[in-house]
């Protein structure tokens, strides 16, 4: 914190617990305040059964949306739990619960259903929010409200300071939450991160009204309340950064190997991956083929910090990939599903790769005219398998169906439906 900030803490209420402005938070001279204190100061985290059952009664008899939060330890631990929830509801004031102390949040979860919850960039939330039983059945994101508005920068701090004209202190953002207890500094920090949701998500709805999109904004809103869980992902370790330098099939093999023997110590460790192996020692292995311990330890990311019996483990991992006999290695590459990559469109298929053409110059020009990102205003895939594989007969109802069937919305469909149709005609067709 620095010198100026201490003073404006000094000389406004508003920055140490009274409530925004009705007309935002700059100050006369239109410069933007800190946001120091929570309004009611750091609340006790609830880490006891007894104390989360009066959270619950509270934020049950709380009226109004409520604004969630979650804090992981993403590069310190293994997965993606939280470690800290934060909360905010008008009539409950804001509470801070630890998830390692109270794993089962549903009662939580099921006081707070029928609620809109106000997350920021909740795709990234929610995961974490339903391991511990806490699902909305509606909700408002206000990232995504940002970008559908326009904003060019979309971060929590950006949107506050740019919509409300507070600053939020966004120090701690990627310390280890799994640390216990927290620092009293962290602990401020993810109050203040829900202390002005709902303020910004009231700012932004307003905004979204007089620009003539809050409509497409609750359908973006619904359809991530109505997503189901995000399926494992096939093949996992194909995504090891460095993947690209892999060519040879034994190789590949080798990063598998490498790759599901860290993930498996990771897990047991409870620790990130990447800081029992990292990805460009999987990868250098996967190009030398080490023959014995000696070879691998002379190798980059295994050098004279790693013990004999951490080399031998990773050197049996890679005799095991060695050992495979070829029908077992895995294939160059993975099935494509859906079209190919479009740089191969011309080759494959020169009127498909006009269609695509001219689609994304209708969508970009669209896009641009809305004063919206185009992956908002419809998804590149959703455009790729369209022009790949055009309705039979082109038409309005014919590319809105295909589109609906891609998983776009309404909105979306009414908008792209013409710029597609449009495409799909003036290029020739197969």
């Amino acid at each position: 914190m620095t010198d100026a900030q201490d003073t404006a803490a000094d000389t406004s209420l508003r920055t140490t617990g009274g409530a925004p402005p009705d007309d935002g938070g700059s100050t006369a001279e239109g410069a933007p305040i800190p946001l120091l204190e929570p309004r009611e100061g750091i609340p006790p985290v609830i880490a006891d059964e007894s104390a989360l059952a009066e959270v619950i009664a509270a934020f049950a008899a709380g009226s109004g949306p409520v604004a969630v939060d979650a804090e992981r330890a993403s590069g310190y631990r293994y997965g993606q739990r939280a470690y800290l929830v934060q909360l905010r509801r008008e009539g409950a004031g804001s509470a801070l619960i630890d998830p390692v102390a109270c794993p089962d949040l549903s009662g939580l979860g099921e006081a707070l259903s029928g609620v809109e919850w106000v997350l920021h960039a909740a795709t990234q939330d929610l995961p974490c929010l339903r391991e511990i039983g806490m699902v909305p059945t509606r909700l408002f994101d206000t990232e995504l409200a940002g970008r559908l508005a326009g904003y060019p920068r979309v971060g929590l701090g950006a949107m506050v300071e740019n919509v409300l004209g507070f600053v939020l202190e966004k120090g701690h953002s990627a310390v280890d939450w799994s640390t216990r207890p927290l620092p009293e500094p962290w602990l401020r920090y993810a109050t203040l991160d829900v202390e002005l949701l709902v303020d910004l998500r009231d700012a932004l709805e307003k905004e979204l009204d007089r620009q003539g999109k809050l409509e497409w904004a609750l359908q973006e809103f619904d359809a991530i309340a109505a997503a189901p869980p995000a399926e494992p992902r096939k093949d996992p370790w194909r995504r090891t950064s460095g993947m690209h330098k892999v060519r040879r099939r034994r190789q590949l093999a080798v990063v598998r190997e490498l790759w599901q023997t860290r993930d498996r110590i990771a897990q047991r460790r409870d620790v990130s991956p990447g800081k029992v192996l990292s990805d460009a020692a999987i990868v250098e292995a996967a190009l030398a083929l080490p023959a014995n311990v000696h070879a691998l330890a002379a190798l980059n990311g295994f050098g004279h910090r790693m013990g004999r019996r951490q080399l031998e483990q990773w050197q049996a991992a890679v005799d095991r990939a060695k050992a495979l006999p070829e029908a077992e290695l895995p294939q160059q590459g993975q099935p494509v599903l859906g079209p190919p990559p479009p740089r191969a469109w011309a080759d494959k298929d020169p009127a498909a790769a006009q269609r695509l053409s001219a689609a994304r110059a209708g969508v970009t020009a669209l896009a641009e005219e809305l004063n919206l990102p185009q992956e908002n205003l419809i998804t590149p895939d959703t455009v790729r398998r369209v022009c790949w594989e055009p309705p039979k007969v082109v038409d309005a109802g014919s590319v809105s169906a295909a589109l609906a069937g891609h998983g776009a919305r309404p909105w979306q469909i009414e908008l792209v439906t013409p710029v597609l149709v449009k495409a799909l005609t003036a290029a020739p067709q197969a």
